[in-house]
């Protein structure tokens, strides 16, 4: 299993636990993760912090050529929203968990010169369909249908 690809299921078990949706996200910069998150919105009543977004918040501030040089890990493919986070920072490559449960906007991404490899990860695919059957409704809040 790749360590980054586990640290961002790490955060999304840790979100699941606290009453959340399932996706984790983790920034790495040089070999190094210098950014972890999970999606938050249910915890704190947010409408933005899906896992990519609380991955850089918790990364801080930074130059626009320290992004340049990561990587995102994500469990689930990134919606219109976190990819536009990944385009406005330039993060030139995308490792996502799985795509089955959610296609996100991975074609703009690769149109914008974004590298992305789907790892088609069973266990990231598992813990989205067992959320979605669960909690249909809250998912749909958090993907805006």
């Amino acid at each position: 299993m790749n360590p980054f690809l586990q640290a961002a299921i790490d955060e999304a078990e840790q979100g699941l636990a606290e009453g959340g949706i399932p996706i984790g996200s983790v920034l790495v910069h040089n070999g190094v993760i210098v950014g972890r998150g999970h999606n938050r919105r249910v915890q704190r009543g947010s409408t933005v912090l899906h896992a990519e977004m609380d991955a850089l918040e918790n990364a801080g501030r930074r130059s626009a050529a320290f992004y340049r040089e990561c990587t995102l890990y994500t469990t689930l493919s990134p919606c219109a929203m976190c990819s536009g986070a990944v385009l406005l920072y330039g993060i030139p490559r995308l490792i996502v968990g799985e795509h089955e449960t959610f296609m996100g906007e991975e074609a703009l991404l690769s149109e914008r010169g974004v590298q992305i490899e789907v790892l088609h990860d069973q266990h990231c695919i598992a813990l989205m369909k067992d959320f979605i059957n669960a909690r249909p409704q809250l998912w749909n809040e958090d993907i805006g249908t």
